[in-house]
C-alpha cells in the first residue's frame, strides 16, 4: 500500500514543472496573488483568534463561582 502511494507523489522533476507553468499562467501577477493570499491568512488568523478568545472567555465563565447577593 505505502508503495503505491509512492508511486502517485510528484518528484522534484514534477513540482518544477508545475511551478514553471504556474508561472507561466500567473506571470507578472504572481506578487499581487501572493500578496492577497498572505493577506487571507492574516484574516484567517484573525478570526481564528477571535473565536479562541471568546471560547476561553466562555470557559472562564462557567468555571467561576456564583457570587451570592447582599441581601439589603
Amino acid at each position: 500500500m505505502c508503495f503505491l502511494f509512492a508511486w502517485l507523489l510528484p518528484g522534484h522533476l514534477e513540482l518544477l514543472i508545475i511551478a514553471m507553468i504556474a508561472l507561466l499562467l500567473f506571470g507578472n501577477r504572481l506578487p499581487s496573488v501572493m500578496r492577497s493570499m498572505g493577506r487571507s491568512i492574516v484574516e484567517f488568523k484573525k478570526g481564528v483568534q477571535g473565536i479562541e478568545e471568546d471560547l476561553d472567555d466562555a470557559v472562564n465563565e462557567t468555571k467561576k463561582p456564583a457570587q451570592p447577593k447582599e441581601n439589603e
